[in-house]
Order: structure tokens, then C-alpha cells, then sequence
């Protein structure tokens, strides 16, 4: 005869699992709840997002020397808060050159839409690079001026050339205008970029690369598809990437990272 199991025992059981998982569960809620506080705070403080992004001012914001007034080659790379609901959690880059005695800017990003339909994302055009994106004010990452930015553009326009992404575009978490910026940035180490923990997709590394240079050139970075990662450099600091949320500490540039806000701390000279 078999023995007859006992339910209470079998209750008995399976109690600890359940309550390890309720646990677990509570655990991860708090995390999550953690992550989406900075960008909740970003929304709420929210002043220079426009009503309408087809009526937001595009007018430049005098960051950009006048090419008429600046004979030396320059590099400048940019970021503001994207469009609408996507501005609390993230901002769109950009990267602009000009060579020596040149008479304008020529300005390089990724446009999602322009990927549609199997459509090329990269999107070339002169002008003042310190535009607002559709009412957001720019601001500058990174700049390089003389003789140094004249050994760089030759390589960043092949960089930009040579993006692999240029036919997709994924919002979340890559491949994105950010993608784009750090892998450009990575061609040219010498910008030292350090890009703000809201450029979401600039860990995205590819499906089948997981180990990088930092876009800074400074260090290095680990990364699942943008997912999940860990970026230690001497720009950056130490940066955990959860869901393509980042936060962590730059302890040489005495500043927090934080998801949502970006990077909080004493400001960075952006020139190199």
C-alpha cells in the first residue's frame, strides 16, 4: 500500500518557496519604484517641452561658434530631452563638425522614423548644431577645437559612415541616436565623452558584442544588449545599467548618476 501524503506537510512545503518569492517580487518592485523615480521627477518638472513638436522653436541657442567668425577646425557633440512622454526618461545626440575655414556646420544623427519601411536613419545637414530639438534646450557633452579636431573628422565621418544600425532603429533599448553617438565617440577617444545616464541606448552594443571600450575611450563597459550592463571608467565613473536605466557615481568628477535626471554634481568643461 502506498503511503498517503500529508496535506499539511505538503503546505508546510511549499510555504517557503512562496514567501522566497513574495520576497523576491517586493524586492524587485522597490528597485523598479527606485529607477522610475528620477524620470517621474524629470516629467513633473518638465517646463521647456512644447505643446506641439510640429510648432516647437528650432532656433539655436548660441552655443556654436559662427564658422564666419571661427577659422579652426571644431567638433561639438550635443544632447537635449527627446519629444514628448520619452523626454522624462532619456535625451537625443547628436555630433557636428567643422573643418578648417569651413563656411557652416554639418550636423550627424539618427533619426528613428527616417529608418521606416527599411529607410537609411543617418541624417546629414548643415546649420547652426545648437538648435533646439523641438523646443528642448541643447546642451554640450563634448568639443574639440584646432588641430585635434582636425585629425578627428576624417575618422568620425567614417565612423558615421560605417554605422551598422543605419536601416533599424529601436527606441529601447538600441539601436538609437545614442547607439550612434557613443559608437562615434568610441572611434575618437580623444572627445572623452562622458554621455549623461539619460542617452538610453548608448550601452547597446550590438546583438553579439558584449564587452566595449566606454564612449569615453577612458575605461571599459560590459553589456547585454543594453539590458543589463556596468560601465567603470575615469569619465564615466562606476554605472549600473538596469533596463537601459543607468545610475552610479563618478567619484573623480564628484557627481551622482542617476536615471531620469542624468548627472548631478560639479559641471564638466566640455572642452577637450
Amino acid at each position: 500500500m502506498r503511503p498517503v501524503a500529508d496535506p499539511a506537510s505538503s503546505r508546510q512545503a511549499v510555504r517557503p518557496a512562496a514567501r522566497r518569492l513574495a520576497k523576491f517580487a517586493r524586492r524587485g518592485a522597490l528597485v523598479l519604484a527606485l529607477l522610475l523615480t528620477g524620470p517621474a521627477a524629470a516629467l513633473l518638472t518638465a517646463r521647456d517641452a512644447p505643446a506641439d513638436w510640429r510648432s516647437a522653436s528650432r532656433a539655436p541657442v548660441g552655443l556654436a561658434p559662427d564658422p564666419a567668425e571661427t577659422r579652426a577646425a571644431m567638433v561639438q557633440v550635443y544632447g537635449a530631452r527627446a519629444v514628448g512622454w520619452r523626454g522624462a526618461f532619456g535625451v537625443h545626440t547628436w555630433i557636428a563638425l567643422k573643418p578648417r575655414d569651413a563656411a557652416d556646420w554639418t550636423t550627424y544623427q539618427i533619426i528613428g522614423w527616417r529608418a521606416l519601411r527599411g529607410g537609411d536613419a543617418l541624417a546629414v545637414s548643415s546649420g547652426p548644431p545648437d538648435r533646439r530639438w523641438f523646443g528642448a534646450a541643447p546642451e554640450l557633452y563634448a568639443e574639440l577645437e584646432g588641430a585635434a579636431a582636425e585629425q578627428a573628422i576624417e575618422r568620425l565621418v567614417a565612423a558615421a559612415e560605417a554605422y551598422p544600425h543605419r536601416r533599424s532603429y529601436t527606441l529601447w533599448p538600441g539601436p538609437n541616436s545614442n547607439t550612434f553617438t557613443a559608437m562615434l565617440a568610441r572611434a575618437v577617444p580623444e572627445l572623452r565623452l562622458d554621455l549623461p545616464p539619460t542617452a538610453i541606448g548608448k550601452d547597446y552594443l550590438g546583438p553579439a558584442e558584449f564587452a566595449a571600450a566606454a564612449p569615453s575611450g577612458t575605461g571599459f563597459q560590459l553589456s547585454l544588449w543594453g539590458l543589463l550592463g556596468l560601465t567603470l571608467a575615469r569619465e564615466e565613473g562606476i554605472e549600473v545599467n538596469v533596463a537601459g536605466l543607468g545610475f552610479g557615481v563618478d567619484p573623480l568628477g564628484l557627481a551622482l548618476r542617476l536615471p531620469g535626471i542624468g548627472r548631478v554634481g560639479l559641471a564638466e568643461d566640455p572642452r577637450r
